[in-house]
């Protein structure tokens, strides 16, 4: 299960890496308004979050005494080099923690802000709060690069070429040419829009 995880939680860090790529420093920084927060900003939420919650688990509490949440939110970085410093620091964190869990434990109970969790029930947690941030850092990623934004998932209008290519890897020998992307069936019937 734990690999499950691990391989989860890479994934949505490159879909964060991804996106730092594609900006400069200065769209790192960049604020719709006052009330919204900056690339940077999110970042030092994530990798704040993940240092509480990680470091020593098992016997500290997530919420840790020098953990300053409200000043996350309050950008102190200086360069993109800075924000990707922490953003790593964040998830070494974490994939360190992931390391030590194993069937055995991952039943035993840790605690965030004193309220007891199993340790699968914490991942899950963190697995729903990090893509949730990341997904506003890809959003603000978006706005900045608008027609220059290179896509981190399946690109418009290609959805069915992208789940017949899909099925075509796992499963070669099940698609024909006149397969359909939405029901897969071989049939000479299906409509001529659906044809590969």
């Amino acid at each position: 299960m734990k690999e499950l995880f691990i391989k989860r939680f890479l994934y949505y860090k490159e879909l964060g890496d991804k996106s730092f790529a594609q900006l400069s420093d200065e769209q790192m920084f960049w604020q719709y308004n006052e009330e919204s927060n900056s690339i940077a900003v999110i970042v030092k939420h994530i990798g704040g979050n993940m240092l509480s919650r990680w470091t020593n688990f098992w016997k500290e509490d997530g919420e840790k005494p020098w953990r300053n949440r409200d000043m996350e939110f309050v950008n102190t970085f200086k360069n993109k080099t800075e924000i990707l410093d922490y953003w790593e620091k964040g998830w070494a964190c974490l994939f360190e923690a992931l390391n030590e869990i194993t069937p055995e434990n991952i039943n035993y109970t840790i605690f965030i802000r004193h309220e007891p969790h199993s340790v699968l029930d914490a991942l899950l947690r963190q697995l729903a709060h990090y893509p949730y941030h990341i997904g506003q850092i890809i959003y603000i990623a978006k706005m900045l690069k608008n027609d220059d934004w290179k896509t981190l998932s399946i690109a418009r209008n290609a959805s069915d070429a992208y789940t017949i290519e899909m099925l075509r890897l796992q499963h070669p020998d099940e698609i024909s040419e006149n397969s359909s992307p939405v029901c897969f069936a071989n049939s000479p019937e299906i409509r001529k829009d659906f044809k590969i």
